[in-house]
């Protein structure tokens, strides 16, 4: 029996295995190419495979010749350009919080450079950690990506979501608050240079994170946002309501209101406070995430400013 499995990091392109279960044996099916010109960057590794197609044995009596068939099969990555190391951030309630950070080994600038925090944290998803091209631009010029797997995702199992949902959906928030504060107290990123980024529910976790610490961040991105939390779980005629439920707690039950409503972003916007600078996208037809509730918001923000 063959498996066909795709591999990738924030430092290596997507690749394609072939896994033989019988034999122990795998074979690499393709790799992402990446055509790549960066100024400065010399030991940048070419992206091209072998088309040998022997495959590499796990055990066997010639070692050479397993050597062999490994060297012309290894797959490439950027781990010598760029850094990527995980860390745990304690949490307020003394919970450790896994945080991916990447950085250029070249361009980084310890407590000198920019850094933008990801999270999530809902559904209990994994956060999207893969290889993303994109960010190469990013991190040439000195900028630290850092993933923050709170509470509410998939990172620990089922006990991980559960610990961050519901009644508990606090501990998601202070956990990326908690992973942005490590950022800026390590030196991976200067106090005045730490963005945010999240979409959908993950906007939930930022803007809250926003809400209540705003000194702590520079800028966000928030992408189809799930911010007004209390009036869509009011809503039953919305498409996701009622499954919503499960996740953030039913505000039609006293406790659940009161705990949603402390931390909704719509509902806590702070008055008088130096709000980060925010760029929001949305869907004109999106059911989920309507535009007219980020109206709203934008009218209550100049209004509490």
């Amino acid at each position: 029996m063959i498996y066909r499995l795709v591999l990738s990091s924030p430092v290596m392109p997507d690749l394609i295995v072939d896994y033989d279960m019988s034999r122990h044996t795998y074979s690499i099916v393709h790799q992402e190419e990446v055509n790549y010109d960066s100024v400065g960057q010399s030991c940048i590794p070419t992206f091209e495979l072998n088309n040998d197609q022997s495959k590499i044995q796990e055990t066997g009596s010639d070692k050479k010749e397993c050597a062999a068939n490994f060297n012309s099969q290894r797959w490439k990555d950027f781990s010598q350009i760029y850094c990527c190391q995980r860390e745990e951030v304690i949490s307020h309630d003394s919970v450790p919080v896994p945080l991916t950070i990447v950085y250029s080994k070249e361009s980084w600038k310890k407590g000198q450079s920019p850094g933008l925090l990801v999270g999530y944290g809902a559904y209990g998803e994994d956060l999207d950690k893969s290889w993303c091209s994109d960010r190469l631009s990013l991190l040439d010029r000195g900028w630290v990506l850092a993933f923050a797997d709170v509470r509410g995702g998939g990172g620990g199992g089922p006990s991980w979501h559960k610990s961050g949902s519901g009644l508990n959906k606090h501990n998601s928030i202070f956990d990326f608050v908690s992973c942005g504060n490590y950022l800026v107290n390590e030196g991976y990123v200067q106090s005045d240079l730490l963005g945010a980024m999240g979409w959908s529910a993950g906007c939930l976790l930022v803007g809250a994170a926003m809400n209540m610490y705003p000194q702590l961040f520079r800028a966000a991105i928030l992408k189809v946002p799930f911010l007004d939390v209390c009036n869509t779980l009011l809503d039953p005629s919305l498409p996701l309501t009622i499954l919503d439920y499960e996740e953030f707690g039913n505000p039609q039950i006293q406790s659940n209101f009161d705990c949603i409503f402390s931390y909704s972003p719509y509902d806590n916007i702070p008055r008088g406070s130096c709000f980060p600078s925010v760029l929001v996208t949305a869907a004109v037809n999106d059911s989920r995430q309507s535009y007219s509730c980020l109206l709203s918001i934008r009218c209550t923000h100049t209004h509490n400013s």
